[in-house]
């Protein structure tokens, strides 16, 4: 069954004047226009649409991908405002997407990126947008590991950072302290797992944390160290051909990265060797 909304692989029923038309289950016969039929395609064919609503509330098809989905969030242009009804955005179809002056908590401008939630309006049955997103996020504890890889959208400036919003389900914090430069509402990015705290709050970070944040020489000492339990029987007084065999390196790279790591705390030097500080 086709879903408003998505996207989805529907079987061509029958052509028209008007370009094919789709089997969409309980939403009945969609037409896919002429201007949007991919070549070599003939009836009894499957094709990729998205399934949406045209100007005159019509279900149509198209083989256009909006940027986000229903039940997806994302930061989108508002391209106008009709003080009638709201505002209306760019979601990368023709037709642009509606969030009604009810679903602002605060009105947005021409121009802006709205960060919002995509649904289905219960009442009207139409896709609409919303900027009261946080009712569907996701409540319960979140299940991420320190370092791990995210993708994150700016939410909110708050007076201890920013909030947003992380893997299109829960809330994190990029604190005030883990910001090099000022970020706008909107600004979406490729971050990390900077703490998961007490209660299941998340904090976030735009740089690798941990021991993944240290790359050559350095971040090979302590990919070792890791392989071999977190020591190793080699250090600033081993000499150059034990340093060499082990790290294919001179000695004096190999106690330079030993001093960064040192002063960043990641490891101890003691008993000829070094070691992990957890």
């Amino acid at each position: 069954m086709a879903q408003l909304g998505k996207t989805n692989t529907l079987l061509i029923i029958r052509d028209s004047d008007f370009g094919f038309y789709l089997d969409g289950g309980e939403l009945g016969e969609i037409l896919l226009p002429n201007a949007e039929v991919p070549q070599d395609v003939e009836q009894g064919d499957e094709v990729e649409v998205f399934v949406s609503r045209d100007s005159e509330d019509r279900i149509v098809a198209t083989v256009q991908k909006p940027i986000v989905e229903v039940g997806g969030f994302a930061a989108l242009e508002v391209t106008s405002v009709n003080s009638n009804i709201g505002a209306f955005l760019d979601w990368g179809l023709t037709k642009d997407l509606l969030l009604p002056f009810r679903e602002q908590p605060f009105h947005v401008r021409v121009g802006q990126l709205a960060v919002v939630y995509v649904m289905i309006d219960e009442v009207s049955n139409r896709i609409v947008a919303t900027l009261k997103t946080n009712r569907f996020l996701d409540k319960t504890r979140a299940n991420y590991q320190t370092g791990e890889a995210v993708s994150f959208i700016i939410q909110e400036r708050t007076p201890l950072g920013y909030m947003a919003i992380v893997n299109q389900e829960h809330r994190g914090l990029l604190h005030e302290s883990r910001i090099s430069r000022p970020l706008r509402i909107g600004e979406t990015f490729d971050g990390y797992i900077a703490e998961m705290k007490d209660g299941g709050k998340i904090d976030l970070s735009l740089e690798p944390v941990g021991y993944s944040r240290v790359t050559g020489l350095s971040g090979q000492i302590l990919e070792k160290l890791e392989q071999n339990g977190g020591r190793l029987d080699i250090g600033d007084k081993s000499s150059p051909d034990e340093i060499r065999r082990a790290f294919q390196t001179s000695k004096k790279a190999f106690k330079q990265a030993l001093g960064a790591l040192y002063r960043k705390r990641l490891i101890e030097m003691k008993d000829g060797g070094i070691s992990l500080l957890k």
